[in-house]
This record gives structure tokens, C-alpha cells and sequence, in this order.
């Protein structure tokens, strides 16, 4: 009985040790992949969109799924793509997003990227030069949850000229 509860409490050392690890979440050489939800401004309408939305007016429904992935180049830098389809109402729409994502402090994440849209049908598509911040709350040493604030500015005039406002919160996945 004694080897059974040294065995025991040798391998529940060894888990302890093993869960504090010293490689951040954030480190060189990790993987992020994330799913965000928009509200605020023209969000899921607005043309270049890698989030998951709902919206109803008028009659009319607009939704959105999409992700994000990225890898870590140095500490606490990600080089993100992204993909989205939008449904506009019967309209499809087909984003792509790629950016860089920076964790100052490994907790706050800035992130800049292009985005941008093809819409079926349209003669002009949307693009965007987007800029994002937050606060990254690790609810584990794998799993954050991002909420921040995103603005894009219009890049083609002959689509918009008006920039989008966002409220953003983020569901992160570090491997």
C-alpha cells in the first residue's frame, strides 16, 4: 500500500510540475486560434468581417461565422490569417483578413491587419485597414477571453468612405 501511495504522489508531482510550465501562451513557436463577436456600428454589414453575428431589422437577417489563426514568430508577436462568410440577406459574402497581433506584457493584445471582402455580384468590394485593443483575461494557460474595441478604416472609397466602430470580444485558443 505504501508503493501505491508514493507511485501516486510521484505522478500527481509530476502533473503538477508538468501544468507550470514556464512557456507562456504567447511564447515563440505557439499557435492562437480565435473566434470574436461584433456589436456596435454596421458590424456584420459592413462588408469585411471574420467574426459570428446574428443581426435582424426590417425583416431582413444578416449572419456571419468566421475564425482567426495565427502563429507566434518571437514572443508575444502573432502573424494572423482569417476567413469569413456573410450572408447578407441573400447576398454572399467572402472575407480574408491578415495581420499581426502584439501582447504587450503578454496580457494586452493590439492587433493591425488588412481586411477585406468579396461580395457576389457587386462591382466594388470592401476593404479595410483595421486596428484593434484589449485586455487578454486568461481563464487557463491555453484559453484567453479578449474583449476590446476595433476600428476600420475604409480603404476603398468607391465601396465607403465611412470607417466602422466595433466592440469586440474575442474567444482564444493557445496551442
Amino acid at each position: 500500500m505504501k508503493k501505491v501511495i508514493v507511485v501516486l504522489a510521484f505522478l500527481a508531482g509530476g502533473l503538477l510540475v508538468n501544468a507550470q510550465d514556464d512557456t507562456g501562451a504567447t511564447s515563440e513557436g505557439r499557435w492562437l486560434i480565435e473566434a470574436n463577436t461584433g456589436f456596435g456600428g454596421d458590424g456584420l454589414a459592413h462588408g469585411a468581417n471574420t467574426s459570428f453575428g446574428l443581426s435582424t431589422s426590417d425583416g431582413s437577417t444578416i449572419w456571419a461565422v468566421g475564425g482567426e489563426a495565427g502563429y507566434f514568430v518571437i514572443d508575444d508577436l502573432a502573424i494572423k490569417v482569417g476567413l469569413g462568410y456573410t450572408d447578407l440577406d441573400g447576398f454572399s459574402l467572402f472575407t480574408y483578413k491578415l495581420g499581426a497581433k502584439y501582447y504587450i506584457n503578454s496580457a494586452i493584445p493590439v492587433q493591425l491587419d488588412l481586411t477585406g471582402g468579396s461580395i457576389q455580384d457587386a462591382d466594388e468590394n470592401p476593404l479595410y485597414l483595421g486596428m484593434q485593443g484589449g485586455y487578454a483575461i486568461f481563464i487557463s494557460n491555453s484559453v484567453s477571453i479578449e474583449p476590446g474595441l476595433r476600428y476600420n478604416f475604409s480603404l476603398n472609397d468607391q465601396f465607403t468612405e465611412e470607417g466602422i466602430f466595433e466592440i469586440r470580444v474575442g474567444f482564444v485558443i493557445h496551442i
